[in-house]
């Protein structure tokens, strides 16, 4: 028993020793080819590129398409009213005069004049670390909400809404018109108009009276409570009011279609 045990063991370590003699250079040689063929493949680049990781670049990259998109609109529309030019008859010519008459306060035609600039923009990250850091160590009922050191859609449509209130014959987010069917909308750190990002800080502009447009501010609720937000040492959330001689405020030149739900039926 002993003799037979003894001779059977360097057999196994003798084929144990070949496999990896034999195996490791086979196994390199399997993934220097795969390294190659992926060098060979990607051409020098990513074979896995990563997401977005620069915001800027992202929103510039997504209103350089949109651009894209309105130049060719713009080139469509006005090959639109050149053909449409040459109809004329009595329903037409009256249709004609009275959409002109609409286009000043539909936004289509540009303003200037007296009016305000209002900027808004998140609070400094420091303070929300300081608020987060406060937090762990007070009760829930004395806990800083951390969604007021954030500017929401509904805090940039209540600073319009009231501009409306106030008179403003024309606003303006980011030097772009807005218009009735304008859609507000904030996604993470930017705004959206008509499907075009913005980073912040985001400027408001409004042409009109300027006592009118600031007794409006002052006397909105919602507004107030921003501003309330933006005055607190512990939020500072991002706040400036200025009046301005001339605000300048473009025609709106986008997409003028209105789209609604409709019922299904049975």
């Amino acid at each position: 028993m002993t003799g037979t045990h003894a001779g059977a063991r360097p057999g196994h370590r003798t084929g144990r020793s070949l496999a990896w003699r034999v195996g490791t250079p086979v196994v390199a040689l399997l993934s220097g080819s795969l390294l190659a063929v992926s060098a060979a493949n990607s051409d020098g680049t990513d074979l896995r590129p990563g997401r977005y990781t620069d915001l800027a670049g992202l929103v510039e990259a997504e209103a350089n398409d949109f651009q894209d998109v309105e130049d060719r609109l713009t080139e469509l529309t006005a090959e639109v009213d050149r053909l449409g030019a040459r109809v004329s008859d009595r329903g037409v010519n009256l249709a004609r005069a009275e959409a002109a008459e609409l286009r000043d306060p539909a936004g289509l035609t540009p303003r200037q004049g007296p009016g305000l600039r209002i900027t808004m923009q998140d609070a400094p990250d420091e303070l929300v670390d300081e608020a987060i850091e406060l937090n762990k160590n007070v009760e829930p009922e004395e806990r800083i909400k951390l969604n007021r050191f954030v500017v929401h859609q509904q805090d940039i449509q209540a600073v319009v809404n009231a501009l409306w209130a106030g008179g403003a014959t024309a606003v303006t987010i980011a030097g772009q018109r807005i218009i009735s069917t304008t859609g507000i909308k904030c996604r993470g750190p930017v705004v959206q108009l008509q499907g075009v990002p913005y980073s912040q800080p985001f400027v408001i502009e409004a042409v009109g009276d300027q006592t009118a447009l600031l007794d409006a501010i002052d006397g909105d609720d919602l507004v107030s409570g921003y501003r309330t937000d933006s005055a607190n040492s512990q939020i500072g959330i991002g706040w400036s009011l200025e009046t301005r001689d001339v605000v300048t405020a473009p025609a709106y030149d986008g997409v003028l279609d209105v789209q609604y739900a409709r019922p299904l039926r049975d």
